[in-house]
């Protein structure tokens, strides 16, 4: 992983360490490189009333949009184990809506090896986004 990614893993690890999953016990964390240059984490937040929780990716772009981003350029995921956890599907059209589909997406376990690179068209291939609608 290069400079950016391994400053995005560090934000995405940070945070992961706040997330509140006390049903699944699987701590997430996400960090977004915005359009304004800065970096947002996000964490999953987990809820008693399932499916009331957050993803750690729309955790992450809350935080960008409360603080002046409004696209990704760059966003990595990461979890526990060893294997790349990757943001799951609702989260993977949320990210749509607010990058272009050639956005590098970054997953990796807890660990940080074997990091999963990908783009948002090959995670979302055939996607629906805001181009679509009639505005």
């Amino acid at each position: 992983m290069d400079g950016i990614d391994q400053t995005l893993l560090e934000a995405a690890n940070r945070v992961r360490k706040n997330a509140h999953a006390p049903y699944s016990g699987f701590f997430v964390g996400a960090a977004i490189l915005a359009d304004d240059g800065n970096i947002y984490a996000g964490c999953n937040v987990e809820n008693a009333a399932y499916p009331q929780g957050s993803c750690a990716e729309a955790s992450a772009i809350s935080a960008m949009l409360a603080g002046g981003g409004r696209r990704i350029k760059r966003i990595l995921t990461t979890g526990p184990g060893k294997e790349p956890v990757t943001p799951c599907g609702g989260c993977r059209q949320r990210i749509r809506e607010f990058s272009d589909l050639d956005t590098p997406v970054i997953c990796v376990g807890a660990d940080g090896k074997k990091p999963l690179f990908s783009t948002l068209e090959q995670l979302l291939p055939h996607s629906f986004g805001p181009e679509f609608l009639d505005k």
